[in-house]
């Protein structure tokens, strides 16, 4: 197993769980990693103490020096607009990274807020950077990372320009479930991370709207909602709404990885 020398590294021993353990592993990192490759990783990767509901993990103009894995709960990232008026930008779930954006400059862009009580991997740049020259699959799987956010921000910005309201949330709600889908849980059946007024802001729609397209759904029988248990009844329905293809039309998920390492 290769040696990183490093005074930030810390003891495999005082992981209470490992990458090799965690649940979100595939999710964060490739598929076809080794043990010791896993090891390694094991060995950069630090744990913060749980963040209450409100708490920061980073805010704007920060100094960028780790990317971030949400090992459970979920965070939500915004931006303060030059009114101060805050806009959000996104929602982190388990095994999804945050924290790319200060990359380029070494500062953050955005803020990141935790909407519940929730536990992070810390991955400190440089290490991270040294071990994807020692291991080409994860140098490979970072580059895909970086590509996936390019490729979601266009979909945002497409989602907020051409379509309307009642797209816009069923557009929303299908994402979730095809992302908790890849952690395992049913499509039809999560509870929301977030608040409406959370999805509201990220929709670019008003409270009212969100909360009068939620009647709606209900009332045509689409989905049903408890607190923030939402409970979808007619999925086909909801993403043809979203001006999407049902999961079994589609060869890909948005959120699954193909293999990075050759079969021998």
């Amino acid at each position: 197993m290769p040696h990183i020398r490093s005074k930030n590294v810390i003891d495999l021993a005082q992981l209470k769980i490992s990458c090799q353990h965690c649940g979100a592993r595939q999710l964060c990192f490739p598929y076809g990693l080794d043990e010791s490759e896993v090891d390694c990783l094991d060995i950069i990767v630090k744990q913060n103490r749980p963040l209450n509901r409100g708490e920061h993990l980073f805010r704007t103009e920060d100094h960028f020096s780790c990317i971030y894995v949400v090992r459970s709960g979920a965070v939500k990232s915004y931006v303060t607009t030059e009114s101060g008026e805050e806009q959000v930008t996104g929602f982190h779930l388990s095994g999804e990274l945050l924290g790319l954006d200060g990359i380029y400059r070494e500062y953050h862009a955005c803020s990141a807020i935790a909407l519940d009580t929730t536990t992070v991997c810390k991955l400190p740049m440089d290490l991270l950077e040294e071990l994807a020259r020692r291991v080409p699959p994860l140098q490979h799987h970072l580059l895909c990372l970086m590509s996936k956010e390019i490729h979601r921000d266009e979909e945002i910005m497409q989602l907020l320009s051409k379509k309307l309201a009642d797209e816009r949330l069923a557009s929303l709600l299908c994402d979730l479930a095809d992302r908790f889908v890849a952690r395992g849980y049913a499509a039809t059946e999560y509870q929301l991370p977030m608040s409406r007024t959370d999805i509201a802001n990220y929709l670019g729609l008003a409270l009212e709207t969100v909360s009068r397209l939620f009647s709606r759904f209900q009332d045509e029988g689409l989905l049903s909602i408890d607190k923030k248990m939402i409970t979808i009844h007619d999925l086909a329905r909801l993403q043809k709404l979203a001006g999407m293809a049902s999961q079994s039309d589609n060869t890909m998920s948005l959120h699954e990885k193909p293999p990075l390492r050759a079969q021998d």
